[in-house]
């Protein structure tokens, strides 16, 4: 038998973590986002953001907190590239290389990062701390700021208020917030078979639309206008962060609002012995 020819060193990829290098590439238009939650969110050229401060630099933002890799980088106040990508499983594993894709799209690399913007939930446990160990990681190896966003924050960017943001919590369960002038209120768990006599409702104008998850149903029972946001997950995040002050950013936390699912285990944990 003749033996195998031995197989070339693969060559790390340009903007990889390992060697935080850039390599230029030319700049492509940003893709279409897919389905979202039951939404489709078609995107065409990312228009300019005007609120945005001009002079920052590359912020790269991502969120994991559900069945998606949703991810966005805006530079010289404009959203470059956003990406959304439906997937159950495997998002600790196609993360980095969804974002080292970005990166090198935009002719970037993780060291030229001014900032990142992470989804902190609430969503899926494990999706929450994926992405925000990730940034809390990136944060610490490029020594840049990391800051935490939460759904219902994204859910209000560019949201009519005052209104109703709404996130399913499953069980036919929602989280409901009121978003007012000053932003989200503090989100609430209400049963689908309450929602229409909550308190939460009372005062709320007879226009104000429902945004988020579910919004069919709410609309329907409560006879309100249903709105998709205004801005997909990953992009909403990245316009949040970047109008953030870098130098009041703190360690992104989960954003938990009820305890796991699981089970604690009914068997006592087995004793340690001492050497």
């Amino acid at each position: 038998m003749h033996p195998c020819p031995a197989r070339p060193a693969a060559t790390p990829r340009a903007g990889t973590l390992r060697g935080m290098t850039r390599r230029s590439h030319s700049l492509g238009g940003p893709d279409r986002f897919l389905a979202e939650r039951g939404e489709t969110h078609h995107r065409k050229e990312p228009p300019e953001m005007t609120d945005l401060p001009e002079a920052s630099g590359p912020i790269l933002a991502f969120d994991t907190s559900g069945p998606w890799l949703s991810a966005a980088l805006v530079e010289h106040g404009m959203v470059r590239l956003a990406r959304h990508e439906e997937t159950a499983r495997g998002q600790a594993e196609r993360l980095f290389g969804l974002l080292e894709d970005m990166l090198a799209e935009a002719g970037r690399g993780w060291n030229d990062l001014a900032a990142l913007g992470v989804g902190i939930g609430p969503g899926n446990f494990t999706g929450v701390r994926i992405s925000v160990a990730a940034a809390r990681g990136l944060s610490l190896a490029l020594g840049i700021p990391a800051h935490g966003v939460s759904r219902f924050e994204a859910l209000a960017e560019e949201a009519p208020r005052p209104a109703l943001l709404a996130l399913d919590a499953k069980r036919e369960r929602l989280w409901l917030a009121r978003l007012g002038p000053d932003g989200p209120g503090k989100p609430v768990l209400v049963p689908m078979e309450k929602l229409a006599t909550h308190p939460l409702l009372e005062g709320l104008p007879a226009g104000a639309p429902v945004i988020g998850e579910r919004t069919g149903d709410i609309a329907a029972l409560l006879g309100r206008e249903a709105r998709p946001p205004a801005r997909p997950l990953g992009e909403a995040i990245a316009r949040i962060a970047a109008r953030r002050d870098p130098s009041a950013a703190t360690p992104p936390a989960p954003l938990y609002l009820r305890p796991a699912d699981a089970a604690p285990p009914a068997e006592p944990p087995v004793p340690i012995l001492d050497a």
